[in-house]
């Protein structure tokens, strides 16, 4: 399920030019472009704004779908393996080569993977955008319809003196890469320990993120409950190393469990969290990055993991910190899993069809209080919230939001 298949598409030169300040606010503003229909919808605050036609990825060099953001614009750029060919108001999505860009544009797919853009349409969209506005793109047509959930995040109310309170709480500061070293935190209302540091805040928008626990997550749950009690897992870098093993089966001795075949079993796992005087392990984990680096982690639960998740984008626009209100709006995307990913991740088959809505998801979300807190002092508008059932992909990395793909493409051999 790798997204390097699309390293042959409009490929790209990854040199990352330092982009000046646009006059135009594009906080709240939302590109949509759906492949059926070819077009392209901008939406500014959740409303309707600019439309325009275009031309996404010919078959075998597709387009993906899923949520992107502008990592990179040039006013002109060339195309480093199709004979030089001319790029201009090029405005990046991942850096394997996928970019909005001025082309030609029939009524039919027709790029190499690109999305192509009327000439004077190019131009006029490059000048109102910003680095970090998130670009959608479906196989059908999608807008943004506003919603309300208890679970989605309102500003701190600014205090008499103008200032936000910043939540004291110790959250692990997240250190994902392109070599997804994960480190994890779990806080007390999820079973989890603290961290050292605190990352001080910026007015730049956040991307957070909401999906599955992974394996890594979990390692690094399990060395860190085995160093608490007392075995010496080593480093806590969710790497399943001779010390991590060895700690495992002295904690297999000591409750009786037997050492031979996987070393982390379920009985193990719950026998683990037992001794540590925890629950079951939480089902889900948050992510938040803020101007393209990693800011912090924390685990969530997730109610009836059996079900999945969906792929649901959240953006906040109007957010007033003197009024504690901010405006939400979503967009829900098809989702597409195999069934040997649905049975990694627990999902149950016969229930995947029955896709819920943002409303319905954000229920079985429970986000602890000091996160939620610490979240809410940051909150601006632009924010957003990716819910999904997969985890990272490999386009997200170094310099990245969070780049979430719904179906994956498989080029021809």
């Amino acid at each position: 399920m790798v997204l390097r298949l699309f390293l042959g598409a409009c490929l790209l030169s990854t040199s990352v030019l330092a982009q000046s300040a646009f006059a135009y606010d594009s906080a709240g503003l939302q590109i949509i472009v759906s492949k059926s229909t070819q077009s392209l919808a901008v939406y500014d605050n959740g409303e309707l704004i600019k439309t325009s036609k275009v031309s996404t990825g010919k078959p075998g060099h597709d387009t993906p779908t899923g949520i992107f953001s502008i990592l990179e614009k040039r006013k002109y750029h060339e195309s480093n393996i199709y004979s030089n060919a001319p790029m201009p108001f090029m405005q990046r999505l991942t850096w394997s080569g996928i970019a909005l860009h001025e082309g030609k544009v029939p009524n039919y797919p027709a790029s190499h993977g690109c999305i192509r853009l009327p000439a004077g349409f190019a131009q006029s969209l490059y000048g109102k955008t910003e680095r970090g506005v998130h670009v959608i793109v479906s196989e059908k047509p999608v807008e943004p319809q506003r919603i309300w959930h208890s679970t989605l995040f309102q500003p701190t109310v600014e205090q008499p003196d103008g200032n936000l309170l910043l939540s004291d709480v110790e959250l692990r500061p997240a250190s994902f890469d392109p070599s997804l070293k994960v480190e994890v935190a779990m806080n007390e209302h999820t079973n989890s320990v603290t961290p050292e540091t605190v990352v001080k805040p910026t007015t730049k928008p956040m991307r957070i993120l909401i999906t599955r626990r992974g394996d890594r997550e979990k390692m690094v749950d399990i060395q860190t409950m085995l160093n608490t009690l007392g075995f010496d897992a080593g480093k806590t870098d969710g790497q399943m190393g001779q010390m991590t093993i060895s700690a495992i089966n002295g904690f297999k001795r000591w409750k009786g469990l037997s050492e031979k075949g996987t070393a982390v079993t379920d009985a193990f796992v719950t026998a683990l969290y037992a001794a540590s005087g925890y629950d079951a392990p939480p089902a889900g984990q948050l992510q938040v990055r803020q101007d393209f680096k990693p800011l912090f982690e924390v685990a969530v639960g997730i109610k009836d993991p059996n079900l999945p998740l969906g792929t649901h984008f959240l953006e906040a626009t109007a957010v007033d910190h003197a009024g504690g209100r901010a405006d939400w709006y979503s967009i829900t995307l098809e989702n597409h899993l195999p069934a040997a990913t649905m049975r990694r991740l627990g999902i149950d088959a016969d229930k995947f069809e029955l896709q819920e809505s943002a409303s319905e998801v954000l229920d079985r979300i429970d986000i602890p209080n000091d996160a939620r807190k610490r979240i809410e002092d940051l909150l601006v508008a632009g924010t957003s919230i990716t819910i999904t059932d997969l985890s990272h992909f490999p386009e997200t990395g170094q310099g990245t939001d969070f780049i979430t793909i719904t179906k994956t493409i498989r080029r021809p051999s």
